[in-house]
């Protein structure tokens, strides 16, 4: 499953990370939450078939915010404790006279 998520050249990770860059911040995932992702769908019985709607439980209040972020953040890092709604992603801003490349 988490080669599903990642691989395909029309893969949800590949999609999630082009629409974090149209706002101009880089989306990163652990190792661990990508095996997070694919434990929940395993769980939860829906194979890949479920992987988009787990994905997008997780990421919508997340693709909320960032708009109001994004003048200063560059990067965020979800890791398993996030997928798992234990803990809040890892966030990293720009300094005010840093520019995003």
């Amino acid at each position: 499953l988490v080669r599903i998520l990642t691989e395909p050249k029309n893969a949800l990770i590949r999609q999630y990370k082009k629409a974090f860059l149209m706002e101009g911040v880089v989306l990163d995932l652990t190792e661990d939450a990508l095996k997070a992702i694919a434990k929940v769908a395993a769980l939860k019985e829906t194979g890949a078939r479920g992987l988009r709607s787990i994905m997008e439980s997780i990421m919508l209040d997340l693709m909320y915010e960032i708009p109001s972020k994004a003048e200063n953040l560059s990067r965020v890092v979800l890791n398993e404790d996030f997928v798992l709604g234990r803990g809040e992603p890892e966030m990293e801003f720009l300094e005010d006279d840093e520019e995003v490349a």
